[in-house]
């Protein structure tokens, strides 16, 4: 049976990985990119282990191997699409015990030749954040700005641009204001998180600094390692400004016009604001956001949200960050990204940069 550590694996160039366990398991934390290709059911594997517990593992084996039998075909079937000539493919479980060696086992009767991922998951698991707070680069470039500037859109066309990028929010599968997971999903567990930052620091590996936008410690379900929160709050500090006009638009074609006929989009607006009025003291202001959420008319309440509740918000934020502030004027997200990059590269040709130099 061919083995191979976690390690080894990191250096294939985009292996097909089938993550074997139950839903439940897979949905907690998985490997970027695995396929669920379940053994057991959340139910089977639930009996499995009860009878593991009150019977021993003779008896739970046994029952394993009444559930496994009658799907062996359509498993193997279904494994099987995944097979390129290209590429490996790598099987595992939770750590790399019974289930996968029963299925490499089947493949290999099959024809169909794999690796065991030693350790499976949990060895994963336990080798990134070994690693995550040795592999961020010297210097973080913070993007700030009151809400709406854009600062995730200015990320993705810095991102194409070649410049190293980590989209926080995009790995928590979270924003950070009332639209929260809107467009994004339930948002990610720490488990997930932590891969996807992962991921995402192989993918920069070698730069120098890294841009990131300016986030609270918690964002969503997820927090951010002590590390990386160092790294933020001695970073250089880029400070975008954009027409709040602008600032609305963008809001609304974001979350608004593609979600707002979804029949769950008034329930979640309504317990966003529904949190904000609990903090909102003025009554005038309370009137009015409750106006505007009875009418459905949601430029005019981000309109209210930016002016009444973000914005106020926003200085106390940046006092937190000790470094040094450039300020950037723009009037869209690309003109914000051509700017910023602009800035950058005049960092980089100083002759004493601190991007280069002052660590």
């Amino acid at each position: 049976m061919k083995e191979i550590t976690i390690e080894e694996l990191l250096t294939i160039k985009k292996p097909i990985i089938i993550d074997i366990r139950s839903p439940i398991e897979f949905k907690d934390g998985a490997i970027p990119g695995a396929i669920n290709v379940p053994l057991f059911s959340d139910d089977e594997r639930q009996v499995i282990g009860t009878i593991y517990k009150h019977e021993g593992p003779a008896v739970a084996k046994w029952k394993a191997m009444e559930i496994v039998s009658p799907k062996i075909p359509v498993l193997l079937q279904t494994i099987k699409k995944y097979v390129s000539k290209e590429t490996e493919l790598i099987i595992h479980c939770w750590r790399g015990g019974m289930r996968s060696k029963a299925v490499v086992t089947f493949l290999e009767f099959a024809g169909i030749y794999s690796w065991r991922l030693l350790g499976g998951y949990k060895a994963y698991r336990h080798y990134i954040l070994e690693q995550l707070p040795t592999m961020l680069p010297n210097k973080a470039i913070v993007l700030h700005g009151l809400t709406g500037v854009g600062k995730t859109e200015v990320l993705k066309y810095l991102k194409v641009k070649g410049y190293p990028i980590l989209d926080l929010e995009e790995m928590a599968g979270h924003r950070g204001s009332i639209f929260g997971t809107i467009g994004l999903g339930e948002g990610h567990n720490q488990k997930t998180f932590d891969s996807l930052l992962f991921k995402g620091l192989v993918e920069i590996k070698g730069a120098e600094y890294f841009l990131v936008e300016a986030e609270s410690k918690r964002i969503g379900k997820a927090v951010q390692s002590e590390e990386l929160m160092a790294k933020r709050m001695h970073g250089i500090n880029i400070n975008l400004h954009t027409p709040i006009e602008q600032r609305v638009k963008l809001l609304v074609s974001e979350y608004v016009l593609p979600y707002k006929e979804e029949p769950w989009y008034f329930e979640k607006i309504s317990d966003g604001i529904e949190k904000v009025l609990r903090r909102v003291k003025d009554i005038e202001i309370k009137k009015m956001l409750e106006q505007t959420l009875a009418d459905r008319n949601y430029p005019d309440m981000i309109r209210i949200l930016l002016e009444h509740y973000y914005d106020p918000r926003y200085d106390h934020a940046r006092q937190e960050y000790e470094g040094e502030f450039f300020e950037i004027f723009a009037e869209d997200p690309v003109d914000a990204a051509e700017k910023i990059a602009a800035k950058l590269d005049e960092l980089l040709l100083q002759p004493n940069s601190i991007l280069n130099n002052q660590f």
